[in-house]
């Protein structure tokens, strides 16, 4: 159990958000440690703003884990990465198309939950503090 007395369910893993800049803009990637890979969410607004709002996360490829760290240009010529935070998180609660993690990063700190709406469209939204 953590601090709050929740039950975990996983060990504490690594994650990452980089700031992707391509021709048509600019979005954010999640990307979440399961195990020997990285979950990828794309999410529209930077990490400092996350807590304020719900946001659509579309689910995308998973990256491997070198993504943990890697900064510079992508490949096919689709823009660069840069980190804009990372840190630490543990699953809280998996059940299907619904994940419960608690985010111990630099600037996305706090309870999150990523719902499935359908297919690869999911919501991004802050629990509120007990």
């Amino acid at each position: 159990m953590n601090s709050q007395g929740r039950t975990m369910t996983g060990p504490l893993q690594q994650f990452v958000i980089q700031e992707h800049t391509t021709p048509a803009g600019v979005h954010w990637d999640l990307m979440l440690q399961i195990n020997d890979i990285l979950w990828t969410w794309r999410l529209p607004i930077p990490p400092e703003q996350l807590s304020s709002e719900t946001v659509i996360a579309e689910r995308i490829f998973n990256h491997p884990l070198r993504f943990l760290s890697y900064e510079g240009p992508v490949q096919d010529k689709t823009g660069s990465v840069q980190i804009a935070d990372h840190g630490k998180y543990i699953l809280e609660n998996k059940t299907e198309g619904k994940l419960e993690i608690d985010f111990k990063g630099k600037l996305l700190t706090g309870r999150y939950t990523l719902t499935q709406q359908n297919g690869h469209r999911w919501l991004l939204s802050a629990l509120p503090t007990v």
